[in-house]
């Protein structure tokens, strides 16, 4: 049997403002591709299909185009929920999807209720860990003593090997889990989920599981040879800018996991970071490459530049996030109000303020027009 592991796919999501489904709709696209290519089964997604728990309708046109592309493609689909998703919502009608191919497994009591499919060697058992809230779920579970998300993906483990030792021997194993393992590296578009300061788990939790697809994580990475990230599809912050964004093709034979198979999505628009000051990075011809990039610009100019995100947009249409590090290292300093006011005068504060904020006191014309507005405010108060 092969399999496509994918997960993360945050349907609706925004990047700096920037609305991003025509992005998505693309990358989910080539997956049926890869469907159709590579023969696969059946396509596991481990959580997050969406990115708000009540996604626009314009987010689920998007995500449910995509299922009914890989459908097409011909594989089956198994789903879970993730910490963005509303369980209840992606797993409405759940009954009725699965006899077009399309298993939703998105609550506590059907943890141990496998989707098997079978191929020429037997039967394939997947079993979908939706996220477990870990209170509430360890209340369903009648887990006591022991708290967090260790606790009740142990507990949900549990049963799962429990029901996977009464089927028939040789009966092979899959397990979605939408989680932070310990050892994997995250970047800074995920949500949290810790609580109280515990959010990971040990990879040893999934023992006996012949291969973990889990979610939760944006960069692709490898835990174990049955254990691994497929990471999202699209970027979703400039700390994923390096990432190879890829799926996990796997492949099972009668004695368990066979192969494992990184397949690179396409980028539909690459994110990149420039630095420097701002008539440098508007003239230089060797910034010609990021033009089409989604940019994030830190400018160094001692000055902080007028209008500089306008400026910059004349050349790089596709910037989207700026900062002012000026070269010089000079920031704003913390300071308590009473210090800030203390001895100084309207006039002495304002010019402090704007010097402050853009690195360079007030030109002559400037001042003009400050002790002007001043001296208009203190002809008011007296009137």
């Amino acid at each position: 049997m092969r399999l496509l592991h994918t997960s993360d796919w945050h349907v609706g999501r925004t990047f700096h403002g920037l609305d991003l489904l025509a992005e998505q709709d693309t990358v989910l696209a080539h997956l049926a591709d890869v469907v159709a290519a590579e023969g696969v089964d059946v396509v596991l997604v481990s959580g997050d299909i969406y990115d708000r728990a009540v996604p626009s309708a314009e987010a689920v046109q998007v995500a449910n185009r995509a299922l009914g592309r890989l459908r097409h493609a011909g594989a089956q689909l198994v789903l879970t929920s993730g910490n963005h998703d509303s369980a209840p919502r992606l797993g409405a009608f759940g009954e009725f999807a699965a006899a077009g191919g399309l298993h939703l497994r998105t609550t506590i009591d059907r943890i141990a209720d496998p989707v098997v499919l079978d191929d020429a060697h037997g039967a394939v058992a997947i079993y979908g860990i939706p996220y477990l809230e870990p209170e509430p779920a360890r209340q369903a579970l009648g887990v006591t003593g022991a708290r967090g998300h260790t606790a009740v993906l142990t507990e949900a483990m549990r049963r799962i090997r429990a029901d996977l030792a009464e089927r028939p021997p040789g009966t092979r194993s899959v397990v979605l889990a939408h989680a932070f393992v310990t050892g994997a590296a995250p970047s800074e578009s995920e949500r949290s989920i810790a609580v109280g300061g515990v959010e990971q788990v040990p990879g040893s939790v999934f023992d006996g599981a012949d291969y973990v697809a889990l979610g939760h994580l944006h960069g692709p990475q490898t835990l174990a040879e049955h254990l691994r990230y497929s990471g999202s599809p699209v970027a979703y912050s400039f700390s994923e800018a390096q990432q190879r964004k890829s799926v996990w093709i796997v492949d099972l034979d009668g004695s368990g996991l066979a192969d494992v198979r990184r397949h690179e999505l396409p980028v539909p628009r690459r994110l990149a970071k420039l630095s420097g000051r701002l008539a440098e990075l508007l003239a230089d011809p060797a910034h010609d490459d990021l033009v089409e990039c989604y940019l994030s610009v830190t400018l160094t100019d001692p000055v902080r530049p007028v209008d500089a995100m306008r400026s910059l947009r004349d050349r790089f249409p596709h910037a989207v996030h700026l900062e002012w590090q000026p070269e010089n290292g000079k920031t704003s300093a913390a300071l308590r109000y009473a210090a800030a006011v203390r001895g100084r005068s309207d006039e002495e504060i304002a010019r402090g303020f704007l010097d402050d904020c853009r690195g360079a006191p007030p030109n002559e014309r400037e001042a003009g027009l400050l002790r002007a507005a001043l001296e208009k405010a203190d002809r008011e108060d007296a009137a």
